[in-house]
């Protein structure tokens, strides 16, 4: 099997051209093996390119459990560079995730993704809930470069209300009206990685409908550096979001399946 590793801002990808359907999706075991850091490739998540009949391709993503899973936004900042690679498409492209359809174009270098409209999102005393294309808990803390991501990211991740099905869990920490630093722990990988695209979307959405930012353009500072979310308002919350940032390719390798 013929493979390519690609990053987004750190978070990162085993992406494979599966328009021929070699690979056995119901192998999931495999899957994890290929994403383990120490007897695989290591990856976030493991990422196939296929055909779709209406649009220019399909995205199917995997956690790094092995288990197929909600949208990944750097993956699918990440699947867009590689269809370019593949010559697929050219600047722009139109493609089918697990979400639904997705608008995305490369300018200068970035990538911009268009990411779902988000219509509801609920508040409570110290966090905030959303679902960006997958599902978020977004809460302010203090000393956020010291903060102890992974277990508290899991107490809150595997408590209630979300229990088995559980949520990513995003900490943030507001540097200034428009700039937020973020740090996730992502379900599926069951850590904190170095950046959650759907996660710093999920931060700028709850920072504005919580008052801390007027802006519709945010800059979010993730461990593996920096991306932007931009959106627009409107009676039934928000619309024209689009997740801009880095896509790159690392290397390709070739793995027995």
């Amino acid at each position: 099997m013929t493979f390519y590793k690609y990053q987004g801002t750190g978070n990162d990808f085993v992406i494979v051209d599966n328009r021929l359907q070699f690979i056995d999706k119901k192998d999931t075991k495999r899957i994890a093996t290929i994403c383990d850091r120490r007897f695989g490739i290591g990856a976030d998540g493991f990422i196939l390119l296929e055909n779709d009949e209406n649009v220019d391709f399909k995205m199917v993503y995997y956690n790094a459990d092995g288990n197929e899973s909600t949208m990944c936004g750097n993956g699918g900042r990440c699947i867009v560079a590689f269809a370019k690679f593949l010559n697929i498409i050219e600047n722009e492209t139109e493609f089918i995730a697990i979400d639904g359809l997705h608008k995305a174009k490369i300018e200068e270098g970035l990538v911009h993704l268009q990411m779902q409209e988000v219509s509801e999102i609920e508040s409570f005393d110290n966090h905030l809930f959303l679902d960006t294309g997958s599902p978020h808990h977004v809460e302010l803390v203090s000393g956020l470069a010291d903060f102890e991501v992974k277990s508290n990211g899991a107490r809150i991740r595997n408590g209630a209300p979300y229990n088995e099905a559980g949520s990513n869990v995003n900490f943030v920490e507001q540097l200034s009206a428009e700039n937020f630093a973020v740090r996730t722990y992502e379900r599926g990988v069951e850590d904190e990685t170095l950046s959650c695209g759907t996660g710093v979307t999920a931060v700028a959405l709850a920072m504005h409908k919580s008052g801390k930012t007027k802006a519709d353009k945010i800059s979010l500072q993730t461990q593996g550096g920096p991306l932007n979310v931009t959106f627009s308002t409107n009676d039934n919350g928000y619309d024209n979001i689009w997740l801009i940032g880095p896509a790159e390719q690392v290397f390709k390798g070739e793995i027995e399946w």
